[in-house]
């Protein structure tokens, strides 16, 4: 009896398609598609929220370099300050105050210029802001801590250096959810 020369050529390349199939079958991962955005540090994801089920979180850095970030924060956030860090922001409160004052994100402003002891100056600080979607960017008179974001939102925080209560810059992102 001949044997074929493809016979065992055959059945190795059988055995990796069924163990491709086993590993892909245990894993989830199958045929389906991937996931539109990936989570960053285990929280939230890159981007605008997709519906109205999240919080979109904006941070400009304005003159600290670095651009604007939007992130998503899935689902109900408790406060503003939950959606920051859930969007998957670093947030660094005062050794005095704790979060209570943010005062560095993404850690920024450097250790190098703002120590984070006290309270931030009012000339070089974190500027809290939010706006329905389709909407316009509103100061926030509350802290990020006392405020309840509502879902489709989007909360912003924009770096403020050598400006006044009327100057402010709001983010460069305009709140409306693509």
């Amino acid at each position: 009896m001949t044997r074929s020369p493809y016979g065992h050529a055959m059945r190795a390349l059988r055995a990796a398609v069924l163990s491709l199939a086993l590993v892909l079958g245990l894993t989830g991962l199958g045929l389906a598609s991937a996931p539109e955005a990936t989570a960053l540090n285990g929280k939230g994801t890159a981007g605008y929220c997709p519906n109205s089920n999240g919080v979109t979180v904006v941070v400009d850095f304005q003159e600290l370099g670095g651009g604007t970030i939007v992130r998503c924060a899935p689902g109900d956030q408790a406060t503003g300050l939950a959606a920051l860090e859930n969007a998957g922001f670093d947030v660094t409160g005062t050794q005095r105050w704790g979060k209570a004052f943010v005062c560095r994100i993404e850690g920024k402003p450097t250790a190098a210029t703002e120590s984070c002891v006290n309270t931030p100056p009012a000339s070089a600080y974190w500027s809290y802001w939010h706006a329905p979607n389709g909407g316009n960017w509103t100061y926030s008179t509350s802290g990020a801590s006392a405020r309840k974001p509502a879902l489709g939102s989007f909360e912003g925080w924009s770096f403020s250096l050598n400006k006044t209560a009327s100057t402010n810059p709001k983010p460069r992102v305009a709140p409306v959810r693509p």
